[in-house]
C-alpha cells in the first residue's frame, strides 16, 4: 500500500472536509501533518520549514513516503529543497499539489501590495510539483491566465515553456462530497411560504449586498418568503447582515453559524431555494450540499457555476430578482432524480478511482483535457 504524506497548513473548512473524505474513501497509508485554519498568509510563507521540522522529528525509517500531497498553502519549492538529502527520505517521492484556490484569482477587498508574493508561491509550487490538480476548470483556467500575465512581466526572458509544462502536469478533479448525512431521513418539505437559504461565509466576496437587495425588491413586490441565514461569521463582517436581520426579522427562521453538521443539514432540508451571488467561488460546496438536501439553486452565470450546473439554474447580471420571483411564484422544485443527476457525479463514489489513480500512479504527463466529458466526471 502506498505511503502518502499529507501536508495541510490550513486544516479547516473545505480543506478539512476534502482531506477527511480522501483518507476515508481512498485506501492508502496516510500520515497527516496539519495546522489550524488561521493566518493564511503566514501559513503560505512559513509552513514549509515548520513541516520540514516535523518530518525531521520522525524516526529515520518512518520518513519514507511514496507521495507527498500538499495544498496551495505550502511553498512546495522550499519544502523540496529542505528535504533534499534528509536521512531516510525517499528522493523519488512524488510531490502533488491540490489547488482548492489560486491566489491569482482571489479578490481582495482592498488593494494589497503584498499579494504578489503569494501568487509567486502558487506559481513556484505548481512548477516544481510532479502533478497538480484543480478543483474546477474555472480554477485551472484562471490559474494559467494569471501565470501568463506573471511571466509577461519578464519581457527580456523567454518563459513561454513554463505554461506548457504546467499544462502537461495538470488535471481537474472535483472535490467529492459524502452525502450520507444529507440522504438520511429523506427530503420532505411542505412549506406554505417558500424558504430561501443563505449558507455561505459572511464575507464581501460572497456579495451578500446583492442577495439582501434582491430580497428587499421581492418584499416591495409583495412576494412572500421566509429566510434561513447560515454560514461562517467572523469578527468583522459586512454590515448588510445587521440591516437585514432588522428588516427581515419576522421572516427569519434561523440566523447564525451552526457547529453541528447534522443541525446544519436539518436547516438545509427546511429550505426550498438556495442562492449564490458570489463574486468569488472556486467550487461551491455549500450550494451542492443544499441541492442534495432538496433546494432549487439560483446561481450567477460566472465562476465555477456554469461547468457544474445547467443553464436553467443560472442567472445573468441584473436578472436575479425576476428569476427568483419566477421560481417562487411557479413553485419550482427538484425531484429526486434531478437531485441525483446533479450531485451523484460529485460524490466520493463517483470520484474515488480518479483520485486513487492520481495519487498512486506515475507522473502525470497528459495535458489536462478540457472537453465536455470532464464536466461530467
Amino acid at each position: 500500500m502506498k505511503k502518502i504524506l499529507v501536508l495541510e497548513p490550513y486544516y479547516g473548512g473545505s480543506h478539512k472536509q476534502f482531506l477527511d473524505g480522501l483518507c476515508h474513501h481512498v485506501s492508502a497509508e496516510y500520515t497527516l501533518m496539519t495546522l489550524p485554519a488561521r493566518k493564511w498568509k503566514m501559513r503560505m510563507q512559513l509552513a514549509a520549514p515548520w513541516f520540514y521540522k516535523q518530518i525531521r522529528k520522525l524516526e529515520s525509517q518512518k520518513r519514507y513516503f511514496d507521495t507527498v500531497l500538499c495544498s496551495t498553502f505550502v511553498d512546495v519549492g522550499m519544502l523540496k529543497g529542505l528535504l533534499s538529502g534528509l536521512n531516510g527520505w525517499n528522493p523519488s517521492a512524488r510531490f502533488l499539489t491540490y489547488f482548492h484556490e489560486n491566489q491569482f484569482s482571489y479578490p481582495g477587498q482592498i488593494p494589497d501590495p503584498t499579494r504578489f508574493q503569494f501568487t509567486a508561491i502558487n506559481f513556484n509550487s505548481g512548477l516544481v510539483s510532479d502533478g497538480i490538480a484543480f478543483n474546477t476548470i474555472y480554477n485551472y483556467e484562471s490559474f494559467l491566465k494569471g501565470c501568463r500575465k506573471y511571466i509577461k512581466k519578464a519581457a527580456d526572458m523567454d518563459l513561454v515553456w513554463v505554461i506548457d509544462a504546467l499544462r502537461k502536469k495538470s488535471t481537474v478533479l472535483y472535490p467529492p462530497l459524502d452525502f450520507t448525512c444529507i440522504d438520511r431521513g429523506g427530503r420532505k418539505k411542505n412549506n406554505r411560504v417558500p424558504v430561501i437559504v443563505w449558507n455561505h461565509r459572511w464575507e464581501h466576496d460572497k456579495n451578500p449586498e446583492d442577495f439582501f437587495n434582491t430580497l428587499t425588491e421581492l418584499e416591495l413586490n409583495r412576494i412572500d418568503f421566509r429566510l434561513i441565514l447560515l454560514g461562517q461569521k467572523f469578527r468583522f463582517y459586512p454590515d448588510c447582515f445587521d440591516r437585514a436581520m432588522e428588516r427581515f426579522e419576522t421572516k427569519i427562521f434561523h440566523c447564525g453559524y451552526v457547529e453541528s453538521y447534522d443541525r446544519y443539514v436539518t436547516f438545509l432540508k427546511q429550505a426550498d431555494i438556495v442562492i449564490s451571488t458570489a463574486f468569488h467561488e472556486f467550487y461551491g460546496i455549500s450550494v451542492i450540499e443544499a441541492v442534495r438536501a432538496g433546494c432549487y439553486p439560483l446561481l450567477p452565470d460566472r465562476l465555477s457555476y456554469p461547468e457544474l450546473f445547467e443553464p436553467r439554474f443560472l442567472y445573468r447580471e441584473g436578472d436575479l430578482t425576476a428569476r427568483l420571483q419566477e421560481v417562487i411564484q411557479d413553485r419550482k422544485s427538484l425531484d429526486d432524480m434531478e437531485i441525483r443527476t446533479i450531485t451523484d457525479r460529485l460524490s466520493w463514489g463517483a470520484m474515488r478511482e480518479k483520485y486513487r489513480s492520481w495519487l498512486q500512479a506515475g507522473p502525470v504527463e497528459k495535458e489536462c483535457n478540457l472537453n465536455p466529458a470532464l464536466r461530467s466526471p
